[in-house]
């Protein structure tokens, strides 16, 4: 496709002025300092936990190159090629990023456990179809997703790059149609774009964090910024104060910033106006040194080869920097033998046609590859099928004690069993009725159900509601069982990361006071008082000491304080308040260690001591309840010994994540459950 900009005649408008093409070697040691910044803060170097602020660097410089190389094709032939400039990116990037991809899916199968191979795969395709920012975004605003990272977590920032390669030649293209080539028309649009981004951002950071930190449109004003330098660099003046001012500042970002910095948002404007100002100074001897350069050329393939061999291989910080040195020969190796030798190569930069097929069979290649993982995943080991501990329990003339038997039997279990349930493979996958009909609230959003949020018999005379956090929810499954059972009616509504308990809250990934939080308990127990329901069943997570708001004196106090008022205000509507107490956590996910213990599943059990986290808090709250008239049901004897909690319990996999129960295991514990609760209307309390 060839987009000409300018018309024949008397008044052909001005072309945007452009310097001649000149090799910036400051740039190029720029993109080593970006780089470095990157790896040595995934390798856990100290001070530098903010060294993700490298890939801003690499966004402002992304933006200014890629503009220039476009105003510079204008300038000179008075029209963009933009089939050309596809057919160049695909050549340059594609070649050395669907090598890197294939041998992450390659090692992730021989090294990663089993069960986390099928989220590689989809990963994979993402990163071959350069959806990688998206997938995790999504993802981040899913409490239920798990924190695991991905080896193929770095492509987010390749996505995002290629995302504007995409649209910003053709948007180019049209401002400067429209504006007759007049930078005084395409520089305010543009200004104004980047302003919009800007502002996005900083509004995607209250509101789901992780879409304004992989999202594209919330990225898209610091490649923009970098579009603008591009349009107002015309002095050819060095200015080193201003390269070591720039510089300056993106260092202390790497070493001021940490996880718990909103980012981007206004934070990165500290990275993002150093690198302008690193660029718009116009070179420093330091940056232009050769071993700079020669790591400005080679940080591309170190930043796709570092990643993945940190993840498949995590260690000691000595042994990680020794990977990353690796990583780097890799990435000398890759430069050398197929990034330079396919760029260079004539057949593929002669005809654009054949560069843009050699990008769609390489991405083709990838991705059919993550599709084939998909469809054939590793095995993990099993035994054979053992006895199925739901028919036990549901036999057994004393469900409990049978079922206290089978956890202390499990403690000393072998292999896996065959007629696991669910499978290994299967339990990230486990999605709950009130998660799919919006009646569970994430960690971001309102509370708009697609229904009433009625389950089991929506007709019936009697009312119980399920109330709470994600711990709550994780009871639904016997909740709908035993309502069903009665003829009663269910409401549900829980919200991640939200305890009933009216505490403030910090939120965990944001680090940001959750409002929605309060919001949300408010108006629930709102919704509650008008429903007065016969029944209200609450549960809560204690892990909360560290996210409790304003940094209380004495948390203890707050805590009890905050199920005083909620359990107070839940007595007033209903006509019994049961509280479940917390179920145990693990620091590990469960998954990994049965996998690598596939022979010996018993010796992943957790400690009581260790899993059965804040024993001071669930006293707490146990007490508290009892003093406002709550009946309290304790499900720790259902999964734990005296001294152990075993990951597996028969057949039965107990835990989908660290701190969520699976609903095959919710199930096998249901009549337990309910045979405790208070199944008792206003109508029988009156007579």
């Amino acid at each position: 496709m060839t987009t000409t900009l300018t018309r024949r005649g008397p008044r052909a408008p001005a072309v945007i002025a452009a310097h001649r093409p000149a090799h910036r070697d400051d740039i190029e040691g720029l993109r080593a300092v970006a780089v470095l910044l990157v790896v040595l803060a995934h390798v856990g170097v100290p001070g530098l936990a903010g060294g993700y602020v490298g890939v801003d660097v690499f966004f402002v410089v992304s933006g200014f190159l890629i503009t220039s190389l476009l105003r510079r094709e204008v300038a000179s032939t008075g029209r963009l090629r933009l089939a050309r400039f596809y057919a160049r990116r695909a050549v340059r990037l594609l070649p050395v990023a669907t090598l890197v991809t294939l041998a992450t899916l390659a090692g992730s199968w021989f090294l990663a456990p089993a069960p986390r191979f099928t989220e590689h795969a989809m990963d994979a395709l993402a990163a071959a179809t350069y959806t990688m920012n998206l997938r995790l975004a999504e993802v981040g605003t899913d409490y239920f997703a798990g924190s695991a990272p991905s080896p193929f977590q770095h492509f987010w920032s390749l996505a995002v790059e290629e995302q504007f390669y995409l649209v910003w030649p053709v948007l180019l293209v049209l401002l400067m149609w429209a504006g007759r080539g007049r930078r005084r028309v395409v520089v305010p649009v543009l200004l104004v774009l980047v302003c919009v981004s800007f502002w996005y951002s900083t509004r995607e950071l209250d509101r789901a964090a992780s879409w304004a930190y992989f999202g594209s449109l919330s990225r898209a004003w610091e490649l923009g910024a970098g579009a603008l330098l591009a349009f107002g660099a015309g002095s050819s003046r060095r200015r080193p104060a201003l390269c070591w001012v720039g510089g300056s500042a993106i260092l202390a970002g790497a070493v001021f910033f940490d996880g718990a910095t909103p980012f981007p948002g206004t934070a990165a404007l500290l990275p993002v106006l150093g690198t302008l100002a690193v660029i718009a100074a116009r070179g420093s001897r330091l940056l232009e040194a050769a071993p700079m350069r020669w790591l400005g050329r080679m940080s591309y393939g170190w930043y796709l080869w570092h990643w993945p061999l940190l993840f498949l291989a995590p260690t000691g910080l000595v042994a990680r920097c020794l990977l990353a040195l690796g990583a780097l020969l890799l990435a000398f190796l890759s430069h050398h033998l197929v990034e330079n030798p396919v760029r260079y190569l004539k057949p593929l930069t002669a005809v654009p046609r054949r560069g843009l097929l050699l990008g769609f069979g390489l991405s083709g290649t990838a991705a059919a590859a993550a599709a084939f993982g998909l469809l054939f995943p590793p095995v993990v080991p099993t035994g054979a099928a053992v006895a199925d501990a739901q028919r036990i329990i549901s036999q057994a003339p004393n469900r409990e004690l049978e079922l206290r038997r089978l956890v202390t039997s499990s403690l000393s279990a072998g292999t896996l069993p065959g007629n696991l349930t669910p499978a290994l493979s299967m339990v990230a996958r486990q999605s709950l009725p009130p998660q799919d009909d919006g009646c569970h609230v994430g960690l971001t959003g309102p509370f708009k159900p697609k229904g009433d949020c009625v389950y089991s018999d929506a007709k019936a005379d009697r009312t119980v509601v399920l109330f709470g956090d994600s711990h709550a929810l994780q009871w639904f499954p016997a909740l709908a069982d035993s309502a069903q059972r009665r003829g009663w009616r269910l409401e549900v509504y829980t919200r991640s990361a939200c305890s009933p308990a009216a505490v403030a809250l910090i939120e965990r990934r944001t680090q940001r006071r959750y409002d929605e939080c309060d919001t949300w308990r408010d108006q629930m127990i709102d919704r509650i008082g008008r429903l007065k329901p016969d029944l209200v069943v609450v549960s809560s997570s204690v892990n909360y000491r560290d996210l409790l708001a304003d940094a209380p004196g004495d948390p203890d106090a707050v805590w009890r304080d905050g199920w005083k008022k909620t359990l107070g205000e839940l007595r007033d509507h209903a006509g019994a308040v049961a509280v479940i107490g917390d179920t145990p956590y693990f620091t590990a996910e469960p998954v990994d260690c049965l996998t690598s213990r596939s022979t010996a599943i018993g010796s992943c059990a957790g400690a009581a001591q260790q899993v059965v986290m804040e024993p001071r808090w669930r006293r707490i709250q146990r007490s508290t309840a009892v003093g406002a008239g709550a009946l309290v049901v304790d499900p720790l004897p259902w999964m734990c010994s005296s001294d152990s909690c075993p990951l597996v319990v028969g057949n039965t996999l107990v835990y989908r994540d660290s701190n969520h129960l699976t609903e095959a295991f919710v199930r096998l514990v249901a009549p337990l459950l309910d045979s405790r609760l208070p199944w008792v209307g206003h109508r029988d309390r009156k007579k």
